[in-house]
């Protein structure tokens, strides 16, 4: 081996690990998954779950989350913003699954799995980061309560396994490919008219939006109302010109509808 082939090899194998944490982590094994078990419904507006195939599948999914598991706290901070927030969001749905295949096929809904005084939500379901956390602990404090990412749109990537929620992607969120994938979920869910309508000279939308009406009011493009945010996707909504408008000065009537908590499964 020459001197400049030998420098070359040091000089990749310094670099090789600053290389692999910039790029993020390999979310292939739930891309692969998703991909073979999530049906596209409604036009792309929702999607079911093929919970059969996916407890068949179920090694892979634990694997997938036991890869998760092993990324340390330093080498989560070292990653950029975009690829920070597709783990969390892919690490969550990817949970959310395997926590369903628990009960799954004698549940009708994730409520099932949670009792009078702690919801599934609540219970400590996934390691991360060194210890065993909550699908709560994920979105509420790595998510929402970090101050990190300050989007909204997580709200419709993020999967309750419910008939009622936005739709499971059927490829996995990615750094790279991360505002588009959020701007199209935004989009897909607003545009559904079973979950999200006008109704007489305001909007019926989604219970999300009541729940987590703080966040999009935070001023993310401007927005500093909720009917500002849904003035932003106004076309998908199908408002009005004149409503748009009004909605933009923050007078948009809003009302909410029933949330279905059903399970989201295909067949």
């Amino acid at each position: 081996m020459t001197t400049m082939r030998r420098l070359l090899l040091v000089l990749l194998m310094l670099f090789a690990p600053a290389a692999a944490q910039a790029q993020g982590f390999d979310h292939g094994g739930w891309d692969a998954l998703v991909k073979r078990h999530v049906v596209v419904v409604r036009g792309g507006a929702s999607s079911q779950v093929r919970y059969d195939g996916m407890a068949r599948d179920r090694a892979a999914l634990k694997g997938y989350l036991a890869s998760a598991a092993k990324v340390s706290r330093a080498t989560f901070d070292g990653w950029s913003k975009p690829d920070q927030l597709a783990f969390l969001i892919n690490v969550y749905n990817a949970a959310t699954v395997d926590l369903v295949l628990t009960g799954y096929p004698g549940i009708a809904s994730i409520r099932d799995l949670g009792s009078l005084i702690q919801g599934p939500w609540s219970k400590p379901v996934v390691s991360l980061f060194g210890k065993m956390v909550t699908l709560d602990n994920i979105e509420h404090d790595m998510i929402r309560g970090s101050g990190r990412y300050n989007d909204p749109r997580i709200h419709f990537a993020v999967n309750c396994a419910s008939i009622g929620c936005p739709a499971l992607a059927t490829s996995a969120y990615r750094g790279a490919t991360l505002n588009a994938q959020l701007e199209a979920a935004t989009r897909a869910f607003l545009g559904d008219r079973t979950r999200n309508r006008v109704q007489g000279n305001g909007v019926a939308v989604s219970s999300i939006f009541k729940w987590y009406r703080g966040d999009f009011e935070k001023g993310w493009r401007g927005a500093r109302s909720l009917p500002a945010f849904l003035a932003l996707y106004g076309d998908r909504l199908g408002l009005s010109p004149a409503a748009t408008a009004q909605a933009k000065a923050g007078k948009l009537s809003i009302s909410y509808l029933d949330y279905d908590w059903r399970l989201n499964k295909a067949g």
